[in-house]
């Protein structure tokens, strides 16, 4: 199998609550929530690449702290290394920019929504 995708996540909080978006329907996973970012291209470092993914998904622009977890997942079509960074909004208020939902969620409910199965260990990071 090819190496793995190279992807980040911003989990932004704020008080008790999480940002979470749900993927479009006709995508890979569509309809689970997920932690907004998406893939580094190339030549693109994993905090610039988090910055411009929220900018591009959501309006707004974000600070990109610590890398709170790594996970490599192989789906039956690919494989993907998530890294999670903990982000805080700088300037604006998270909105959709591509059509897709996008809700503030307490952590203690994280759990009732839908995620992809490589999202489990951050979920628990968050639960704990």
């Amino acid at each position: 199998m090819p190496s793995p995708i190279p992807v980040v996540a911003a989990v932004l909080l704020r008080a008790d609550e999480v940002l979470v978006t749900k993927r479009k329907r006709g995508g890979h996973l569509a309809g689970m929530w997920e932690f907004p970012g998406g893939k580094i291209e190339k030549g693109e470092g994993p905090k610039a690449a988090l910055r411009r993914e929220i900018l591009e998904e959501l309006g707004c622009r974000v600070a990109v702290g610590v890398r709170m977890c790594r996970v490599t997942y192989r789906y039956p079509e690919k494989q993907v290394r998530l890294d999670f960074y903990r982000c805080r909004l700088e300037k604006g208020e998270p909105r959709s920019m591509e059509g897709q939902q996008v809700r503030w969620v307490q952590r203690a409910r994280l759990g009732r929504l839908a995620f992809p199965p490589a999202d489990r260990k951050i979920l628990a990071l968050l639960q704990a």
